[in-house]
């Protein structure tokens, strides 16, 4: 993937869970067309309906944001369960842990950002915008997902207007983008380094 792309929501592509038990709408993966087993980074959303197991990624690393519903108990090996809401910071594990979530009242969407330990490290920040915020990508890739409301992004003389589940992604981005919510904006900005 180079130079700056959006990725609309209608173009996500659906697909069933590794494991089988449920659907992840992929936004973005790099190398562009990388399966599960080689991609270096993956954006995506899951539709989560049931209680389960999470299914298992060797070498990656892995953030879950919450995007709709009441949530779910995440566990996490023997470590005690840390519970995810739409009002949580982005939570990140190891993806080759065992984990499994348990729903605290029905059905959620959530935001997966996972990179290839060794390879990439990535970083996710939750955004609640009410006015124009300058971010700077310093040669790195940069995902700017709007999770709620409408986004406007400025890079430049260009001008780009997102919409729910909308995504701005530009590789080794090197020009400061300005974030402008119209009127607000729910973003998650996702940082990609190369290790």
């Amino acid at each position: 993937m180079n130079g700056f792309t959006v990725v609309r929501a209608a173009d996500h592509r659906v697909m069933r869970w590794k494991n089988g038990g449920g659907t992840t709408a992929e936004i973005a993966v790099s190398p562009d067309g990388a399966g599960l087993e080689n991609f270096d980074w993956r954006l995506s959303m899951a539709t989560v309906e049931t209680d389960g197991p999470f299914s298992t990624f060797s070498g990656i690393d892995r953030t879950l944001s919450i995007l709709e519903g009441e949530g779910i108990r995440l566990y996490i090996g023997a470590d005690a369960p840390v519970e995810l809401t739409k009002t949580s910071e982005p939570h990140v594990f190891a993806a080759d842990a065992a984990s499994s979530a348990e729903l605290i009242a029905g059905t959620v969407i959530d935001l997966n950002v996972m990179s290839r330990r060794g390879r990439v490290e990535h970083r996710v920040r939750r955004l609640h915008l009410a006015e124009a915020v300058d971010i700077a990508p310093g040669g790195h890739d940069v995902a700017i997902f709007c999770a709620e409301g409408r986004l406007q992004v400025d890079m430049g003389d260009e001008q780009i207007e997102l919409a729910r589940h909308d995504t701005a992604i530009w590789s080794n981005g090197r020009t400061e983008a300005r974030l402008r919510p119209r009127p607000f904006a729910l973003v998650y900005t996702v940082e990609i380094r190369r290790v």
